[in-house]
């Protein structure tokens, strides 16, 4: 059996927030819950790198361990999920989260924050696959419909992957072996083909006289 996991190449994000909108759109995200973003570090500083960030599905998933009610579960392709009918909005998993994963759609007086939502992988929930109540609570299961993950299926430049742990581990490590390091990541040879050992030189045009 499949485990599914989440990477982002951050040689090759470019801080689009695709990911993000897809997201919203694809499971009508409550407003002010953001199930994945954009992260970017030294911001403005010559060489930053920017991320695209959501729940990644831990093996073994603090948010999990912390949990009051056992509201969360892991199905059988390794992606956690949780049970909103017995979430009862404590914030331990916020906490507990070294993504910043879980997010609340308020943030009331006396720690009133309403039931918790987190990326699902497009999985759904605890639901029947592709049922009405199913896409309330938790959106679009597109696993069931035997597709990936909107965000990474919309990522203009394929920066975020999503899949099979072995599939997605085998992309990237294909990459890092071709692409090389530093200004040959993206530099003249990347885009347009590096230069044949032995090949004549393109003849330059000549200048003419007016």
């Amino acid at each position: 059996m499949a485990r599914m996991k989440f990477i982002c190449d951050s040689e090759r994000c470019i801080e689009c927030n695709g990911c993000v909108t897809a997201c919203k759109a694809e499971h009508e995200v409550p407003w002010g819950v953001n199930r994945r973003r954009v992260v970017t570090l030294n911001d403005g500083v010559p060489g930053e790198k920017s991320i695209s960030v959501a729940c990644m599905h831990c093996s073994d998933a603090p948010c999990m361990s912390v949990c009051p009610v056992d509201c969360f579960y892991r199905t059988d392709e390794g992606v956690v999920l949780h049970d909103k009918d017995v979430c009862i909005g404590c914030g331990y998993c916020s906490y507990a989260c070294p993504f910043g994963a879980p997010q609340f759609p308020t943030n009331g007086t006396f720690g009133l924050r309403g039931k918790m939502d987190k990326c699902t992988f497009c999985a759904g929930g605890p639901e029947a696959n592709g049922s009405e109540a199913e896409y309330e609570k938790y959106g679009r299961n597109r696993l069931a419909e035997g597709k990936l993950p909107a965000c990474a299926e919309m990522c203009s430049t394929k920066a975020l992957i999503g899949g099979d742990g072995d599939v997605v581990a085998d992309i990237f490590r294909t990459r890092v072996l071709t692409r090389g390091k530093g200004s040959e990541v993206w530099g003249w040879g990347t885009a347009y083909g590096k230069p044949v050992a032995g090949a004549a030189a393109p003849a330059q045009p000549k200048a003419t006289k007016s």
